[in-house]
C-alpha cells in the first residue's frame, strides 16, 4: 500500500496552472480560481489568446460544483481580461501591462519626480508637442486612466465575425474594385438611420460623408475653410489638446473661447471676430459640460449671423444619468458641419467616422477626400453596416453603457474616498471624467509622479489654453472597478506626498 503524502487528507486538483483546490478556503472557491487565473494572466503563464478550459471539465478536475468556475470565469470577464466565445469557448484577451518598481516622489517641484521616473518627467515637461499623444501611448502603466480609450476587451469580435462573413458571402466581384470617395451607399444609409434615431438628425444617405475618424475630418476642413475665407476656428478652453494640434497643423489659428456651466460663453466667442467655432455640445471635452438650452439658442443665432459651428459629437451615445440632448445639426443644417465616428463605440482601429458637412462645402469636401485617400477601405464599411443594419451595434451599445457606468460609479467612490478635497466633472456621460483639486501642485508634476507609480493620466492644462485649476482627465471606460480604485487611491497618495 503507498504511503501517505505528508500534510494531511488528499486533495484534488488540475494540470491546467497546477491548480489545488485544497488550498481554496471554504466559501471562497470562486474568489479563489479567479484570483489564481488572474495571476496567471498578469505572470504570463496565460497569455492573450490563450483559451481556458471548459467549465465542466475544470469543475470536474478539481471537484468542485461548476457554478464555482462559471463564477470565477464570470469574474475575469467583468474585468475585461477573458471573452466567451461560444465555441471557440472562453479566451484570455487582455493583460495588465508589467511596470518597473519606483520610488516615490517627494516634493511638488518637477525635479522632485523620482529618478527612475525621467521618462515621465520628460513627457510632461514644458509645452505639449506634436507628438505627445503617441509618446503618452508608448509610456508603460499598471493602470491606464487615458480619456477617450473604450473597453477595447468587449470590442463584439462574434458580431463582427459573423457580419464579416454574411458580408464576403454576398459581395460580388465589381465592389472588390475602388468604391465611392464618399463612402459606401450602403453604409452611408446605416448612418443616415443611426443618426436619425440617436441624434435627431433628418439626412438623406447622399449627405453623408464617410471618412478615416473625427482627425481626417479636420483635416480635410483646412483648405475647404481657408477657401471660404475663414482663416481661424474658435475652440473651447478646455477643450482637446488633439483636435487643437489638428487645426493648427492646416495653419489655422485657435482663438480661446472659456466654457462655463452653460458651455462655451457665445459674448466671448463674438469678441474673437472668429467665423467658425469647434464645439463639443452634448458632452464637452474635458469638462462634460452639456450645452444648456439657452446657451444653445445664442449659439444659433451667432451662426445665423454668419458663423459655422464644427460640431465634434465624439461620444454622445454614452450617457448615464441624463436624458439625451439633440445634435445642433438637428436644428441647423446649413451652418453646422457635423461629425461623429465608431472609435469610443467599437475601437479606434478601424478608422471609421463621418461628416455631414453643410451643403456649400459638401462638394468640396467630396473632391478633397477623393485627392487623399480615394476613400475608405470598402470591406471594414460594409461590415460595418451590417452591424448597424442587424441592432447588433445598438445591443453592443448597450451592454457598454451597464459596464461603463458601474467603471463611473467606481471612480466616484474611489475619488470620494481617496482625494476628498477634488471636484468631480461630467460625470453623467461619456467615457472619462474630470477632477480638479485646490493643492498647489501642477497637474502636470502630478500626472508625472503618477506614472512614475504605474498610473496614467492626463493633466488638465494640457487642454487649456487660459489659465484655470489644475486637474486631471481620467478615462475609466477601459479599466475594470478594482483597478480603477487602486489608481485613483496613488493618485490621492501621491498628491499628498507633493502637496
Amino acid at each position: 500500500m503507498a504511503a501517505a503524502v505528508d500534510g494531511g487528507s488528499p486533495g484534488y486538483g488540475s494540470d491546467f496552472l497546477q491548480l489545488d483546490a485544497g488550498t481554496a478556503p471554504v466559501g471562497g472557491k470562486a474568489e479563489w480560481l479567479a484570483g489564481r487565473l488572474r495571476q496567471a494572466i498578469a505572470d504570463g503563464r496565460l497569455s492573450v489568446g490563450s483559451r481556458l478550459p471548459p467549465t465542466r471539465v475544470l469543475a470536474a478536475e478539481l471537484r468542485v460544483s461548476r457554478g464555482v468556475v462559471t463564477e470565477a470565469y464570470r469574474r475575469l470577464t467583468e474585468d475585461g481580461q477573458v471573452e466567451g466565445r461560444r465555441r471557440g469557448g472562453t479566451v484570455v484577451v487582455a493583460a495588465p501591462h508589467a511596470s518597473p518598481p519606483t520610488r516615490p516622489a517627494t516634493a511638488p517641484t518637477p525635479a522632485s519626480v523620482p529618478s527612475g521616473a525621467a521618462t515621465s518627467g520628460a513627457l510632461f515637461a514644458g509645452e505639449p508637442g506634436s507628438d505627445v499623444f503617441d509618446a503618452l501611448r508608448a509610456a508603460p502603466a499598471r493602470i491606464d486612466f487615458t480619456p477617450g480609450r473604450p473597453d477595447l476587451a468587449a470590442f463584439p469580435r462574434t458580431a463582427w465575425l459573423r457580419a464579416e462573413r454574411a458580408v464576403l458571402a454576398e459581395l460580388s466581384a465589381d465592389q472588390l474594385g475602388y468604391g465611392d470617395p464618399r463612402g459606401e451607399p450602403r453604409l452611408r444609409r446605416a448612418v443616415a438611420q443611426w443618426l436619425a434615431h440617436g441624434r435627431g438628425i433628418r439626412v438623406e444617405p447622399d449627405e453623408v460623408l464617410i471618412v478615416a475618424g473625427t482627425a481626417q475630418a479636420l483635416t480635410l476642413l483646412h483648405p475647404v475653410l481657408r477657401a471660404d475665407g475663414i482663416d481661424g476656428v474658435a475652440v473651447e478652453d478646455p477643450g482637446a489638446l488633439g483636435a487643437r494640434q489638428h487645426l493648427r497643423n492646416g495653419d489655422l489659428a485657435t482663438p480661446a473661447v472659456p466654457v462655463d456651466d452653460d458651455g462655451v460663453r457665445v459674448d466671448a466667442l463674438r469678441a474673437t471676430g472668429a467665423r467658425a467655432v469647434l464645439l463639443t455640445p452634448a458632452h464637452q471635452f474635458p469638462m462634460g459640460v452639456v450645452t444648456s438650452g439657452e446657451r444653445r439658442r445664442e449659439l444659433l443665432r451667432w451662426a445665423t449671423d454668419g458663423g459655422l459651428i464644427i460640431e465634434d459629437d465624439y461620444d454622445a451615445e454614452h450617457r448615464y444619468d441624463r436624458p439625451p440632448v439633440p445634435a445642433l445639426r438637428a436644428l441647423l443644417a446649413d451652418r453646422v458641419c457635423y461629425s461623429g465616428s465608431v472609435s469610443k463605440l467599437l475601437a479606434p482601429a478601424l478608422r471609421i467616422g463621418w461628416m455631414v458637412p453643410p451643403p456649400r462645402y459638401r462638394d468640396a469636401l467630396t473632391d478633397a477626400k477623393r485627392f487623399v485617400d480615394l476613400g475608405n477601405p470598402v470591406l471594414p464599411q460594409l461590415v460595418l453596416a451590417r452591424l448597424m443594419e442587424s441592432g447588433d451595434l445598438e445591443r453592443h451599445l448597450r451592454l457598454l453603457r451597464g459596464r461603463h457606468r458601474r467603471r463611473r460609479d467606481a471612480m466616484i467612490d474611489a475619488i470620494a474616498e481617496h482625494l476628498p478635497g477634488a471636484t468631480v466633472h461630467g460625470a453623467a456621460a461619456g467615457l472619462h471624467l474630470t477632477l480638479t483639486y485646490t493643492a498647489e501642485v501642477p497637474d502636470t508634476v502630478l500626472a508625472a509622479a503618477a506614472l512614475a507609480r504605474g498610473v496614467k493620466c492626463q493633466p488638465l492644462s494640457w487642454h487649456s489654453q487660459l489659465p484655470g485649476r489644475p486637474g486631471l482627465v481620467l478615462g475609466y471606460a477601459a479599466t475594470p472597478p478594482g483597478a480603477v480604485a487602486e489608481g485613483v487611491a496613488v493618485l490621492g497618495e501621491v498628491l499628498r506626498e507633493l502637496d
